[in-house]
């Protein structure tokens, strides 16, 4: 265990079934975990901000939404870089640190969270680097895709990526129970609204440790960084990572890239944020996030090719992919499903705390949002459902991928998204001009509910078709890019529900996703399903 790999050739059935099944069986079950580790980081912001709301924080709803958008925004950039660290650094070196690198918004989140003067500034840079986890996805996925044969292909992208997708929900079902408790010790602080967990209501007035949320990450993010030190694999293959460094230098390489990617971030954030009071940026440029985000990608994707020395020459052969036409259709495609899946995720607490935690009263004629429902169904209670469902069907999505075919598959899911972003807008606009939003709570959840399952099955099926599609060695960075062009619907969704939320139009965000669903369409029935298709059904 731990030593590099040599002739690794899984697609001949006798080194499989002797040799190679077993080692790629305990490197998937080793990055699991750590990617399961990554997303809860990542995406805890969503949980974190209601519970602000439930403490009293003094912040504005909108600015609480920005922290979950600053942290869609970095995880996205960061996956560029992500994408091709397999090949530089080897998939032992980068998981192990990657993980690691996990500890620091988890420490960080745990301190702020302590103060209740905490400056909004603060939380925008620890929601800045928690964007670390929203990275590792792309890695960890290029590193399993190498460890597999085309055959089950579905299945082993499914489980890693489903499981790992599985710490959007642990995450929402795990902080909501540690903060009742006095787990690392500190002073507790009392809620002003009522709040939540899996299994039920907390009264306001209930002491709660809401730093909980950062440090309990470090019981599982500790043993994992030396478990897969001891028990993964580089693979030196010429078609994986002929030319890794030692880890010292392998670490110095990912640190680097990911430097890149965090300027990246940094500029797109400056650019798009207008100035606010303690926030991050001090000054801003409020340009739009639609102009903004193809300027991050590109200039993210240039400063890393002119890396100097190994490095950029290793970057040049898999920029290769960008040649391929299949590359950009699979990118659309799967940002419909993935982007939508940790989109919705980070949103949907928050959102559901918003539209149906307060009661929508005209007063003096004006619509005003302010007003606590008592009625209100708990966040904390039922946002963990989506993410829960849409992780726990992956791997089915990609298993029945692997037998009817990818693209048939993803034009199933795709026409029920387009029905149930449109039920879910319906539902939306009535319970925001109503007194009584609950009243449209349970058709509003059961059609998320519904949306969330299709992303799942959707995410499970866009990778089969592109482990069909690319040949091996292009594959991983494919599977890479994608994730992390998609990844950006963590920031886009809570953007844009923010934003239209604050515009009292929140069915606005739902209309245009769907009008994106229905392109999505077109170009997968264009592609992978027309008589003629360029790759018939992968």
């Amino acid at each position: 265990m731990g030593q590099d790999l040599r002739n690794w050739n899984v697609e001949e059935e006798s080194y499989w079934n002797s040799t190679g099944k077993k080692i790629a069986t305990r490197n998937l079950w080793i990055s699991i975990p750590s990617l399961l580790c990554g997303f809860a980081v990542w995406l805890y912001w969503g949980i974190i901000t209601v519970q602000m709301i439930n403490l009293g924080f003094a912040f504005e709803k909108s600015q609480l939404f920005t922290l979950g958008a600053i942290a869609g925004l970095t995880g996205a950039t960061l996956r560029i870089p992500s994408t091709f660290f397999i090949r530089i650094a080897g998939g032992r070196n980068t998981i192990v640190f990657t993980t690691a690198l996990l500890m620091i918004p988890a420490i960080g989140a745990g301190y702020a969270l302590q103060d209740p003067n905490t400056p909004l500034w603060k939380f925008q840079i620890l929601a800045f680097l928690s964007g670390i986890g929203g990275g590792n996805f792309s890695s960890s996925m290029s590193n399993i895709s190498f460890f597999y044969p085309k055959k089950v292909q579905g299945y082993a992208l499914g489980m890693n990526a489903g499981l790992g997708n599985f710490g959007v929900t642990t995450m929402q079902i795990l902080i909501p129970l540690v903060m009742t408790f006095g787990l690392f010790g500190g002073e507790s602080r009392t809620l002003v609204n009522t709040s939540g967990t899996l299994i039920g209501k907390i009264p306001a007035g209930t002491e709660t440790y809401i730093h909980n949320a950062g440090f309990v990450w470090l019981i599982a993010l500790v043993p994992l960084a030396i478990i897969g030190w001891i028990g993964m694999n580089n693979i030196r293959d010429e078609h994986v990572s002929p030319d890794i460094p030692n880890p010292v230098g392998a670490f110095g390489v990912i640190t680097g890239m990911l430097v890149v990617g965090f300027i990246t971030a940094a500029f797109g954030l400056w650019l798009m944020l207008p100035a606010t009071e303690g926030g991050l940026p001090v000054s801003g440029m409020g340009v739009s996030k639609w102009i903004v985000l193809p300027v991050v990608i590109a200039l993210t994707v240039i400063l890393l090719k002119l890396i100097p020395g190994a490095v950029g020459e290793n970057l040049s052969r898999q920029y290769k992919i960008f040649g391929n036409k299949h590359t950009w259709a699979m990118t659309v495609i799967y940002t419909m499903t993935f982007g939508s899946f940790i989109g919705y995720a980070a949103a949907f607490a928050l959102a559901i705390k918003v539209v149906f935690g307060f009661q929508h009263l005209m007063v003096d004629g004006v619509l005003t949002h302010n007003t606590a429902n008592p009625n209100g169904p708990s966040a904390l209670m039922f946002a963990w459902m989506g993410p829960f469902i849409g992780a726990l069907i992956r791997p089915v999505g990609g298993m029945i991928a692997d037998k009817l075919g990818g693209a048939r598959v993803t034009q199933w899911i795709s026409v029920v998204m387009v029905a149930s972003a449109l039920g879910v807008a319906y539902f939306l606009k009535q319970a925001y001009v109503s007194a009584t939003p609950e009243d449209y709570f349970l058709p509003f959840m059961v059609l998320f509910l519904i949306l969330f399952a299709m992303t799942g099955i959707g995410n499970g099926s866009t990778f089969r078709t592109i482990a069909v599609v690319f040949d091996k060695e292009q594959a991983g960075p494919v599977l890479g890019w994608t994730a992390a062009v998609a990844a950006y619907g963590a920031f886009i969704i809570p953007k844009v529900f923010g934003e239209q939320i604050k515009s009292a139009t929140p069915e606005y965000a739902l209309y245009g996703f769907a009008i994106f669903y229905t392109v999505c369409i077109a170009i997968n029935w264009w592609f992978y399903l027309r008589p003629g298709a360029y790759v018939k059904n992968p």
